[in-house]
């Protein structure tokens, strides 16, 4: 059962970046739940941004679950990476990651390590850094492992990091790490950048694959761009996609309408598979 999803943020300091709804956790979450999505994404600036047990009644209210949370803020606010050069940064970047995972955890929802894992620089190259990340990965994901979800890495595209870009570069980190419980997160911008093909790179990552960001080409809503999502489709059916399609998209023309745009998109692209 594939189930829709809504970005919120919380992050002042990343306004003008991918997510639908901003600032009030109280009104997204009425309008996300009056639209009919079934989750919300959260990306917060700290753990303790908002209360818990007012999360807990406002996703009861209105009949949502909380999919994931987003760590990016730890890069945003605080440039902290898994891959830094030093190793004490390394470890307070662990230490962000973990706090994320136990606020999330609460919620049975994953962490998400985007922005996060870093880049190939300043003194690190590329292996060097791929096995920093991989250790992260180990350690994190077996902290997630005790909430019984797992936690998820996302491929950014060239622009974003040297480290991981396409889908195979994602499975291959995860047989690096000596964990069972991270999954990939694909994201359909920055497949629509690097894969070849995002269909065969779904395929590729059959078994693997956690989350998705069902976003279109240009970063907006989908159907306000040029993807083709019937082989999308056809590829996630295949391999037996069942988490959430949440929309990590661009606000335009505006949150509402590209909130109604998600949902339209979403009930018309997965009609044949039940939800909610």
């Amino acid at each position: 059962m594939i189930r829709s999803c809504v970005t919120i943020s919380l992050v002042e300091q990343a306004r003008g970046g991918p997510f639908v709804f901003w600032d009030d956790l109280d009104a997204a979450c009425e309008k996300a739940g009056r639209l009919g999505f079934d989750a919300v994404e959260i990306f917060t600036p700290a753990i303790d941004a908002f209360d818990r047990n007012h999360l807990h009644g406002l996703l009861h209210k209105h009949d949502l679950a909380l999919a994931a949370v987003g760590t990016g803020a730890g890069w945003v606010l605080h440039k902290l990476s898994l891959t830094d050069a030093d190793p004490a940064r390394r470890a307070e970047a662990r230490e962000f990651v973990r706090g994320v995972v136990d606020l999330a955890g609460e919620f049975n929802a994953s962490a998400i390590i985007g922005s996060m894992q870093g880049r190939a620089a300043d003194g690190v190259d590329r292996d060097t850094a791929l096995g920093y990340l991989a250790e992260a990965l180990t350690d994190l994901g077996e902290h997630a492992a005790r909430y019984n979800v797992p936690l998820l890495y996302e491929p950014l595209n060239r622009y974003e990091t040297n480290l991981c870009n396409t889908v195979e570069h994602g499975v291959a980190l995860l047989d690096r790490a000596d964990t069972s419980n991270v999954r990939l997160l694909c994201d359909l911008f920055h497949m629509n950048i690097e894969e070849v093909s995002i269909a065969d790179a779904l395929r590729c990552g059959a078994g693997a694959i956690g989350h998705l960001h069902f976003v279109d080409s240009n970063r907006r809503a989908a159907g306000f761009g040029h993807l083709d999502y019937a082989p999308i489709i056809e590829a996630l059916a295949e391999i037996g996609y069942d988490g959430y399609a949440c929309a990590e998209a661009l606000p335009l023309p505006d949150p509402d309408t590209a909130a109604k745009q998600t949902i339209d998109q979403f009930n018309t692209l997965f009609a044949h598979w039940s939800h909610k």
